[in-house]
């Protein structure tokens, strides 16, 4: 990648494809969501979408006994992600595709889970849940984890950051008053533990970007790329109890209003 053409997607790339997790999240917060998952058996379909390198997809994988599709959008992840299959050897029950969670490969009625860690609000909550429950069975679960406000406070530079980067935040209630209005119903939810944001996430993405810092010493998109996601790091610092991410498990349990159709 060359200095003067470098984006800061590709340097977003190139932090995250060496990481563990491209987001918040944790080893432990993923069974737990799934342990509120039930009748899944060797002929479950799973999709996770947005799986990054496939972090929590392999934890599925060795948790469950059904075949996982994991998608996409950055082919570098991709490459990563089936790495990981061949060495733990699940090549006969994972694969990872390039692809959009907007516009998804499966058929109408395939899926019995579709898992999602920290991707939706990228796409829009009701948008997203809505789309994806054409492809789910009668009874198969959405299970999600999502930016959410925890209190009644909502801080302007909190709210202003993440509208900037395309996102909104919104009350852990009004997401399940739009699940319930398309069709879903609540099995669980809970908040994830600053953990998974402070040392499973900005702290070995803080790690990297060092990295980027000294190889790519001197270019000002890198230090400006840098500099937001320490802002991001310091705004969590400070407003952490105002907001954070939100997992839930959520069944169908009749059939959606179709929109846009």
């Amino acid at each position: 990648m060359g200095n003067h053409s470098m984006t800061k997607f590709d340097l977003l790339i190139e932090t995250h494809q060496g990481l563990k997790r491209q987001g918040p999240g944790s080893p432990e917060m993923t069974l737990r969501a799934l342990s509120f998952i039930s009748h899944l058996d060797e002929h479950s379909r799973i999709a996770d979408l947005g799986c990054g390198t496939g972090g929590q997809t392999m934890l599925l994988a060795q948790n469950t006994a059904g075949f996982i599709t994991g998608v996409d959008l950055i082919p570098d992840f991709i490459d990563v992600f089936q790495d990981q299959v061949k060495e733990l050897h699940l090549e006969n029950r994972v694969t990872g595709m390039v692809g959009s969670a907007e516009d998804l490969p499966f058929e109408k009625d395939e899926l019995d889970l579709i898992w999602s860690e920290g991707m939706i609000d990228g796409i829009g909550f009701e948008k997203g849940l809505t789309y994806w429950s054409r492809f789910l069975k009668k009874g198969g679960y959405v299970a999600l984890t999502c930016p959410a406000w925890l209190t009644d406070e909502y801080p302007p530079a909190v709210k202003k950051f993440w509208e900037d980067a395309g996102s909104s935040l919104d009350a852990i209630g009004n997401h399940i008053s739009i699940m319930q209005k398309i069709g879903y119903r609540l099995v669980a939810a809970f908040t994830l533990p600053d953990v998974c944001w402070t040392e499973n996430y900005f702290l070995p993405r803080a790690e990297a970007e060092k990295n980027l810092l000294k190889k790519y010493a001197g270019n000002p998109i890198v230090s400006d790329y840098v500099k937001e996601d320490q802002y991001e790091t310091d705004l969590y610092a400070k407003y952490h109890q105002s907001y954070g991410y939100a997992a839930g498990a959520r069944p169908l349990r009749r059939p959606p209003r179709q929109q846009g159709r």
